[in-house]
């Protein structure tokens, strides 16, 4: 005890720097591990299913489209393999230049349920992603019992449509989103992309955990399935209209309408190849990982602050106070041992949780793929990117261009 108070007289301002961000670190901690206690109790990756009578005809999707003719394919390819789940599958056009409308005439020969629409010029005030899905929504048959969004670089597996229409018609669910399986190419996108990823499972839990509160729902567009009549209801993606994260705002003002939301792993069902390069990863999907278009300024700054202090900050500081007291720079005061303590559990974790989301990856013989364990290192900057996009709106998306001031929609 005499030793201790002595290093707390010889050297306060340190440990008093200590005291207060582990003031500040602790109740963040207590979060994130309540969040990640539901792992073990989170619904499992679905899984595909055969088609059933009970829900023919009952899907249609919609996949907007704007110069993909490099990405689509596959993802057509996909559903051409689906049951008789599947009714139709709009592929909306905003107006492409590269030869997206030849490529879907081709699958169109292939499967008559294929059909390509071009919508109408985009209004003020919306955005090109939610303005598709709106329109082919109201394209739709009206016999269809759910509308299912996929985006045009998913690569579906066999029997993705026939699960999604079983599992939520059972279960009750009114939309559900599914996080799928991550193709990256080289070493910057498995270094990089994995943290930016990272990100998400902080702030919201891992997929397939039980959701408690609106305004902390997570979904993914690139796989969402909503119920006719719940889009009806919403008068289809208008509550999204200006939002760069349409899917979220969404599925987080459909929750405040009382509708039975979820988020589940589709890992065995969808992969995904996002963008081309560590680059477009940094800049593309960057920008809207802070989610801010769905939520208040003072959950994005809440967030931000969590994640520097659970995920950025032990990088920082445990190397620090490993130095520190293996060079006897100061004396080593019990509030360093438990601040180094605390930062060094929370590596711990971080290092845990990556070997957690490897399933989401395609690793296998990918080039670059070792560079995946190595991402935790990353984490500085995938705090730092989050943190740059939460200072400004996009005013560039997909070879569109937006006003800087365009209203944006929140829930509040």
């Amino acid at each position: 005890m005499i030793l201790l108070a002595s290093s707390w007289l010889t050297f306060p301002w340190l440990s008093a720097l200590a005291m207060i961000v582990l003031t500040l670190q602790l109740p963040m901690v207590a979060v994130l591990l309540a969040r990640l206690m539901v792992g073990p109790y989170r619904k499992p990756p679905l899984t595909a299913q055969a088609t059933t009578l009970d829900q023919l005809g009952s899907v249609s999707v919609v996949v907007p489209t704007l110069n993909e003719v490099q990405r689509l394919g596959p993802c057509l390819a996909g559903l051409t393999r689906q049951g008789y789940e599947l009714r139709e599958v709009l592929v909306v056009d905003s107006h492409s230049t590269d030869g997206t409308p030849a490529l879907v005439a081709t699958y169109q020969q292939q499967d008559p349920r294929i059909r390509l629409l071009t919508d109408d010029p985009l209004p003020a005030g919306w955005v090109g992603r939610p303005w598709a899905l709106d329109y082919g929504f109201r394209q739709s048959s009206p016999a269809s019992t759910w509308i299912l969004g996929l985006d045009a670089d998913t690569q579906p597996q066999p029997g993705l449509v026939a699960a999604l229409a079983q599992a939520l018609n059972q279960e009750g669910y009114d939309l559900v989103s599914l996080a799928p399986r991550f193709i990256l190419k080289g070493v910057g996108e498995f270094w990089l992309q994995p943290a930016l990823l990272m990100t998400l499972v902080y702030r919201f839990g891992p997929a397939g955990a039980p959701f408690t509160a609106p305004q902390r729902v997570m979904a993914n567009g690139q796989c969402l399935m909503v119920r006719r009549s719940l889009l009806e209801q919403l008068d289809g993606y208008w509550a999204a209209r200006a939002s760069f994260c349409d899917d979220v705002t969404l599925a987080r003002y459909a929750a405040t309408q009382g509708a039975k939301v979820g988020f589940w792993d589709g890992t065995h069902l969808i992969s995904v190849r996002m963008y081309e390069g560590v680059g477009e990863t940094w800049r593309e999907w960057g920008r809207s990982l802070d989610l801010k278009d769905a939520a208040s300024p003072s959950q994005l700054w809440w967030d931000w602050a969590f994640l520097a202090l659970v995920q950025g900050l032990p990088w920082l500081l445990t190397p620090l106070l490993l130095g520190l007291k293996s060079w006897h720079v100061v004396p080593w005061s019990w509030p360093l041992q438990v601040w180094l303590g605390v930062n060094g559990l929370l590596l711990l974790i971080r290092l845990g949780m990556q070997a957690a989301v490897a399933p989401a990856y395609h690793l296998g013989r990918a080039e670059g793929a070792w560079a995946f364990w190595l991402s935790p290192l990353a984490d500085l900057a995938a705090v730092v990117r989050i943190g740059l996009s939460s200072w400004r709106r996009p005013t560039q998306w997909r070879g569109r261009y937006y006003p800087p001031h365009q209203p944006q929609t929140s829930i509040e």
